[in-house]
């Protein structure tokens, strides 16, 4: 089992595999160039950038991440938005094409992209034929095959980070919001939040629903097969 480490999505992605590593590498590339906001040249940026009324072919990482958006906006209730309140329904996406109903709208797929980014990845070493694995872009992880790795966590009461627990053939993700944070800017919340899930792509965007809803009992975890825990308490919600 080799391990690489690169700088992508803002943070540092490590993967772990016999081989292949690379094509898991120039997938989330590819990705962070179709919906990274701070590259000029991305389909998000683009789109950020055009006037109300225009109308703007995207690629198909870009249609994949934006149609989840708007289902988990939908099944959220509102909760979960894109657009971080500068209008959820001023964007419209219609087969490959978005379409922008108002200036002020500005889309920001933090919330989704990096989760997406590791199942690409996961993606493109199984289709290398690589069997077992991992992919990790600064604590979103997704493991499959034959192989355990710790999970480990920030220690709320006594600082550092100690293992949570040890994931095989599924995804976590971790999120921490304090007041005042982008993605949720018009709601102050504290919450250092985790979700396991099938895909790490669900397991991204349900960290953030669980810190604005609390998350008790939100339908969409068992929806999509996931547990979630707030790290004050350190049990699951």
């Amino acid at each position: 089992m080799q391990r690489r480490a690169r700088p992508l999505l803002g943070t540092l992605v490590e993967i772990g595999a016999s081989t292949g590593i690379d094509a898991g590498f120039t997938a989330i590339a590819e990705l962070q160039a179709q919906l990274s906001r701070f590259e000029s040249g991305s389909d998000i940026a683009r789109f950020n950038a055009m006037p109300v009324g225009g109308k703007l072919r995207i690629g198909a990482l870009a249609v994949r991440a934006l149609t989840v958006a708007r289902q988990l906006q939908i099944e959220s209730g509102g909760i979960f938005d894109v657009s971080l309140g500068s209008g959820s329904e001023a964007w419209h996406l219609d087969g490959d094409c978005m379409y922008k109903f108002n200036d002020a709208v500005t889309l920001d797929l933090g919330g989704i992209a990096k989760g997406l980014a590791v199942d690409v990845a996961v993606e493109a070493l199984q289709n290398r034929g690589v069997t077992a694995g991992w992919v990790n872009a600064g604590g979103d992880l997704r493991v499959f095959g034959d192989i355990e790795v710790p999970i480990l966590v920030r220690d709320e009461a006594h600082g550092g980070a100690r293992e949570f627990a040890r994931l095989r053939d599924g995804a976590f993700a971790t999120s921490h919001y304090g007041p005042g944070s982008r993605s949720v800017p018009s709601r102050p919340v504290q919450a250092h939040v985790s979700v396991a899930a099938p895909l790490c792509l669900w397991a991204d965007a349900l960290t953030k629903i669980v810190a604005l809803s609390g998350g008790a009992d939100h339908p969409l975890l068992a929806r999509f097969d996931a547990l979630a825990w707030r790290h004050d308490a350190l049990r699951p919600v």
